[in-house]
């Protein structure tokens, strides 16, 4: 995969073109301690202009670039001084870089208007990370976003079969033509089998994800996407190796004409009831379930969550498809040797979304049996999004605030840490975690998985709150 020849940008033949455009160097933020970079002398601040006098496009390209034995490293530092760098090295041997971006040519926008897209569906004014629409096939490989398949240029095609990159994670919503062109408003969606059977040609594979909107995807336009899917996940290289079912998310900011109708109860009974079949029917044809429903419906529905072996290798498990389950399964596992009590008493409080505490009170309780222990969970709506039942993710800092007015909230509160944006403390409303801690009458504890939650309970992991 990483010995493809095309990877990137090469420089003399950029200088001769007055069309080319460069990507923009890599800028170096990490370097492993340890690494053939270090020994270098890298340092936070350089930027790699090149390997073997091609300029990479992104992470993909660098990758391709440093599996040669034999590298010419063009690098300027943090006071502008060139330096050119040769080395020989092993083939598997990385460099062991950080970069502050994964793609040095910039982000592909999302070109469809779909209105069910949770990125228009947010206030102005916040953070402008919040509000860019990728649809990039290189995160998509890296990283296991979605993409659509419907701004790739021919030479976005070339490169994927070239640098074989796959599975690519697809938003399919919808086989049929007509549908998924209006459900996108693109009509460069209704390719989508076209572009199937270009992936099936070449053996490449995909993760697919239909989000049902009552009234537009759902029934027997759904129950065809996962028939026309599932034919793609046949023979002994399936081109569609997973579909996640999702609800569609709406919030209070969404435009007010676009029609979009709620999942309630009932919707979600009638998903559950629609897929569950084909499910089986799947598992007997494949010796897999191939489509899974997100943890959601079942929660949406009142219904328990499916056994964890109904999940198999949890294949989408980023995109909410055995989460929760897998998260009841850590917890039972952090909780099944318990002592009879602590030394010291606690009473904490837990947050999370209101839509996952029924699942998880079973857990408190258990740990609410160990003596001098008292745990109280706290399942909160969303008035930030206009949602009374949501996953604890997209719980914000106001709706923390919100919530715990009048609240018992114990010694201190426990705040999962994904309620925070990955390497930052700041929530979804660009509150940040100082600021919610000034206005709560007890400190904050932010916790990670089961295991972390049990050790802070149990006194096992104090630290400071």
């Amino acid at each position: 995969m990483w010995k493809e020849p095309s990877a990137g940008i090469v420089l003399a033949e950029a200088d001769q073109s007055s069309e080319a455009r460069l990507p923009e160097p890599a800028l170096v933020v990490s370097v492993d301690p340890g690494s053939i970079a270090e020994e270098l002398g890298f340092q936070p601040g350089d930027r790699l202009l090149s390997i073997n006098g091609i300029r990479p496009r992104d992470l993909i390209d660098f990758q391709v670039l440093q599996g040669e034995e034999d590298l010419i490293l063009e690098v300027e530092d943090p006071e502008g001084c060139r330096h050119v760098v040769e080395l020989e090295k092993d083939a598997d041997d990385c460099l062991g870089l950080g970069f502050s971006e994964a793609l040095f040519d910039g982000l592909r926008q999302c070109n469809n208007h779909c209105p069910f897209c949770f990125i228009d569906q947010q206030p102005p004014g916040h953070r402008r990370s919040l509000y860019v629409k990728d649809d990039d096939y290189r995160l998509s490989f890296l990283y296991g976003s979605y993409l659509t398949l419907t701004n790739l240029t021919t030479a976005d095609w070339r490169r994927i079969e070239d640098q074989r990159l796959s599975p690519l994670f697809v938003s399919v919503h919808a086989t049929d033509p007509e549908l998924r062109s209006r459900l996108l408003v693109n009509p460069r969606a209704a390719l989508l089998l076209d572009q199937l059977d270009w992936f099936a040609e070449r053996r490449l594979q995909i993760h697919a994800q239909v989000v049902v909107c009552p009234g537009l995807n759902d029934g027997l336009a759904l129950q065809r996407t996962l028939l026309d899917l599932a034919r793609y996940a046949e023979g002994s290289w399936p081109v569609v190796l997973s579909v996640a079912v999702v609800p569609v998310g709406l919030t209070r900011f969404r435009p007010p004409e676009d029609t979009l109708v709620p999942v309630d109860p009932a919707a979600a009974g009638a998903v559950i009831g629609l897929v569950e079949p084909l499910q089986l029917a799947f598992q007997e044809r494949f010796g897999s379930r191939l489509a899974w429903l997100s943890d959601e419906w079942y929660l949406l529905a009142g219904l328990p969550l499916p056994p964890r072996a109904t999940y198999e290798d949890l294949p989408q498990q980023e995109n909410g498809v055995g989460s929760i389950r897998a998260f009841l399964e850590d917890l039972d596992r952090a909780t099944c040797s318990l002592p009879e009590a602590i030394d010291q008493p606690r009473r904490y409080s837990w947050v999370v979304g209101q839509l996952v505490a029924e699942a998880l009170r079973p857990v408190v309780e258990r740990l609410n049996q160990v003596r001098g222990l008292e745990l109280i969970l706290h399942g909160l709506a969303s008035p930030y999004w206009g949602q009374p039942q949501v996953v604890t993710g997209l719980l914000t800092g106001s709706d923390l605030l919100e919530g715990l007015v009048g609240r018992d909230q114990g010694e201190m509160v426990l705040l999962p840490r994904v309620m925070l944006r990955q390497g930052e403390e700041i929530f979804l409303d660009d509150i940040t975690l100082d600021e919610v801690r000034q206005q709560l009458p007890v400190p904050i504890r932010v916790i990670g998985g089961a295991d972390d939650l049990v050790a802070v309970c149990l006194g096992i992991a104090e630290g400071t709150p």
